[in-house]
């Protein structure tokens, strides 16, 4: 594994939910995985940031809200550690973070960069208010950062203008609301089975290639819920028939071998699943570095 992969980690502790805590620890325990991985000397992390809202931010109005506040602030740290080189690691409370990353990449370059998508989730989150079963945000990030609703939030984080629909390619989804899958079958979103994670099928390729030749830089997002819920003991919305982590980290090393690939994100840490989603992540992680490793050098 080459030597000289310098990265710089973010994380976004803010969930946007009115029910449950707003602020979670899984960000910081993902990060202590990543630092056990790097302490070999194989990785280099230059800095690590948390995206916070000041003490006047944090008195505003709206769990929503203040998660689109974070999410700009998180962008922009992804933002300033590409312009400086490093490759982006984003630790997130959940998968409502997705805009806030995007957000980040698209501003990263001199000019407003096209921002490509790899979903990796058991649920397509690609839910909209009129659509929704639960009315839970973490539902909707894709079908928001796709420009199907909630604009404003979306552009309060940071992301605008939205991504066309052909950018994104969603890998493991296996648990899809009815009018959700409406939506769906009327987008371009492109999809990759557990199957094909699972054979480390030529398709990962292709499709990958698909969005280099679409877009500026891609961005690999997963959501432990996509994987085997044996690994991910006291996730709160488990899907069965998931691939296992080692699957997955092989799949996203043939992803990180694409040069176009520009950064990763991790989401919904299981903070009561013992030490077995930890070891997840770090299996994931190890994954990302192999195929950053792979890639020629100059």
């Amino acid at each position: 594994m080459a030597s000289n992969i310098r990265v710089g980690v973010s994380r976004l502790p803010y969930t946007g939910s009115w029910e449950g805590p707003e602020l979670s620890h899984g960000p910081e325990i993902m990060e202590r995985g990543l630092v056990e991985l790097t302490s070999k000397g194989e990785i280099e992390v230059v800095e690590a940031s948390e995206a916070r809202l000041t003490s006047e931010e944090e008195g505003e109005y709206g769990a929503w809200h203040r998660l689109g506040l974070a999410s700009r602030r998180l962008g922009d740290i992804i933002a300033a550690q590409r312009r400086r080189g490093l490759f982006p690691i984003a630790l997130l409370s959940n998968c409502s973070g997705l805009m806030g990353v995007l957000g980040g990449l698209q501003r990263s370059g001199r000019r407003p960069l096209r921002v490509g998508l790899v979903y990796c989730d058991a649920h397509a989150d690609y839910n909209t208010p009129e659509t929704t079963l639960s009315g839970m945000l973490g539902g909707m990030p894709v079908a928001v950062s796709t420009g199907l609703c909630l604009s404003r939030l979306r552009m309060e984080c940071g992301l605008d203008p939205a991504l066309p629909s052909r950018y994104v390619v969603m890998v493991g989804v296996r648990d899809v609301d009815p009018l959700e899958r409406e939506l769906l079958d009327r987008s371009e979103v492109t999809h990759i089975s557990v199957e094909e994670v699972r054979e480390a099928s030529l398709s990962i390729d292709l499709e990958v290639e698909r969005l280099e030749r679409l877009t500026d830089v891609v961005y690999v997002h997963v959501d432990l819920d996509v994987l085997d819920p044996a690994e991910v003991g006291g996730h709160r919305f488990p899907v069965e028939g998931g691939p296992s982590s080692l699957e997955l980290s092989e799949a996203l090393a043939m992803i990180f071998e694409h040069k176009n690939v520009g950064a990763f994100g991790v989401a919904s840490y299981p903070t009561g699943g013992g030490s077995e989603p930890l070891e997840a992540v770090k299996n994931l992680l190890r994954g990302v570095f192999e195929g950053l490793g792979r890639r020629p050098r100059l």
